[in-house]
């Protein structure tokens, strides 16, 4: 029998993106609102009340608000918002991070799927904090570059409309969003400094962060290691240089491809994905599969 899903606010970014991963699926039977209700109390909380699994594809307020119906609903969540990802009450949908992970994304009824840069910072940093080659007290600087499909409806439209003429930085204050979770999955006890970027291109992304004093072997071999099997994941032969470091190059998919660049004694670890894809709805799908016990891929 096919599970009920249900996405709430599947009309945004990066609820049309996951639809389009499951419509036509055998697996999967979607629940869907006419226009006129998809904002009405009730009939939402009837959407939440038939589904197997529900994805909040919302703002934070609207999240929160959301998972508060479904706390006597037997329906399993999963937050694309930043709303529950530091929550210990919530796992947190990142399959690849730690042994055990899948496993726990498996059995729980509540899952935070991880946000765009922060799924690159965690990917690069967790391992090497693991393997005793970068410090979680160390000062870290994490550079990174999006598409700007990543700043959503108002954004994209500024974008399209010719309003916003070439690439710019953003959240300069240090108080970006996704941090809380780079220290917490990154096992970082010192908030590195962050520099986001949006690009004039519609999406894909890279984050490159610097490490000191460390071997390029060992860290390539951690990574490796970490990553070894993986069906998304991969790392690149070593200082593989590409003419120029693309960060559309994996647009579309759900592969994260990460780097070791340098062969001194310094060197910059790198990770490009689709900020739409692994770092949003491709994420949320790969977690919906993993939660019903589904081919982890399907759709992907």
């Amino acid at each position: 029998m096919a599970a009920k899903v249900f996405i709430d606010g599947e009309v945004g970014t990066t609820g049309l993106q996951i639809r389009d991963r499951l419509v036509g699926r055998a697996d999967i039977a979607l629940i869907s609102l006419p226009e006129d209700r998809r904002k009405d109390a009730g009939a939402r909380a009837e959407a939440f009340a038939q589904a197997d699994l529900a994805i909040l594809c919302l703002p934070d307020d609207a999240a929160i608000e959301a998972a508060a119906i479904c706390a006597t609903l037997p329906t399993r969540l999963i937050d694309a918002s930043t709303a529950h990802r530091v929550n210990p009450d919530w796992v947190f949908g990142f399959a690849e991070m730690a042994a055990g992970q899948r496993a726990a994304i498996a059995g729980a009824k509540r899952v935070s799927n991880p946000g765009c840069y922060s799924t690159c910072a965690i990917a690069l940093l967790r391992p090497l904090v693991e393997a005793g080659l970068v410090s979680g007290e160390a000062d870290l600087s994490i550079f990174g570059i999006s598409g700007y499909s990543g700043g959503g409806k108002a954004m994209i439209a500024e974008f399209e409309k010719g309003e916003a003429n070439g690439a710019f930085l953003y959240a300069t204050g240090q108080k970006h969003k996704h941090m809380p979770e780079v220290m917490a999955y990154g096992k970082l006890s010192r908030a590195p400094v962050f520099v986001p970027a949006v690009g004039q291109y519609a999406q894909g992304m890279i984050v490159q962060i610097p490490v000191f004093d460390v071997d390029a072997g060992a860290v390539h071999a951690a990574l490796q290691a970490h990553y070894a099997g993986s069906q998304f994941i991969s790392v690149r032969p070593l200082d593989q240089v590409q003419p120029r470091e693309n960060p559309q190059a994996l647009n579309n998919t759900n592969k994260l491809e990460l780097s070791v660049l340098g062969d001194s004694g310094h060197v910059v670890v790198s990770a490009i994905l689709d900020n739409l894809g692994k770092g949003a709805s491709g994420a949320a799908v790969q977690n919906l599969n993993i939660m019903l016990g589904l081919d982890e891929g399907a759709g992907l």
